[in-house]
């Protein structure tokens, strides 16, 4: 037995439509949408070139929309990432800077919340 990767990340959140078009605006990719239970769709979605992918879920009772953080996403070029953002309208802090790299946090509608790293 081998293990190789995570694969899938459940991200909580109220409104799966709401949190697939800012997800799709942040950068993901939509890979897969179809019913799954008690109305509720799978969703899942990816950042082009990468292996992990998330699904957003409203069915795990121990999951409450907003209580992620700590996930990390690369970016090649963390000022430019931001800038784009910025374009999209969605709003990113401040990139502090740590003997790491740097680091900025986006929250989605939920508060669900992502770093960004970068050079």
């Amino acid at each position: 037995m081998s293990m190789k990767a995570i694969d899938i990340i459940s991200i909580p959140v109220t409104d799966q439509q709401r949190a697939k078009e800012f997800y799709i605006k942040f950068g993901f990719t939509l890979i897969v949408e179809n019913p799954f239970q008690n109305g509720a769709n799978w969703i899942q979605l990816g950042l082009p070139g990468g292996g992990t992918t998330i699904t957003l879920v409203n069915w795990f009772p121990q999951l409450t929309p907003g209580c992620i953080a700590g996930y990390v996403i690369k970016c090649d070029d963390l000022d430019a990432t931001l800038e784009g953002l910025k374009e999209k309208g969605i709003e990113a802090g401040n990139a502090d800077k740590t003997p790491w790299g740097r680091f900025a946090t986006v929250k989605d509608p939920d508060g669900n919340s992502w770093s960004l790293h970068g050079k």
